[in-house]
């Protein structure tokens, strides 16, 4: 069930929010429950089990690592005819 919500923002946070939520095509409404619902959920602890432990910073990559231009190779060998 929708709830009215009121609140007291920064006029031009609001203008800024309005654009962006435009052009995401949704309503600044639906951007700010999303936002919201994403910090909820961010509050909740998860433990990290030890094998995800262990995997950590197994991989060592260079600062210029460029994932997309590299990840970009590997979609285009695998779907090469």
């Amino acid at each position: 069930m929708d709830t009215k919500l009121t609140l007291k923002l920064d006029q031009g946070v609001i203008e800024q929010a309005k654009t962006f939520a435009k052009e995401k095509n949704t309503s600044l409404s639906k951007l700010i429950e999303n936002y919201l619902s994403l910090l909820v959920e961010r509050d909740h602890n998860f433990e990290v089990t030890p094998f995800v432990k262990s995997i950590s910073g197994v991989v060592d990559l260079s600062d210029n690592f460029d994932y997309k231009s590299e990840y970009q190779k590997h979609v285009t060998s695998k779907y090469k005819s």
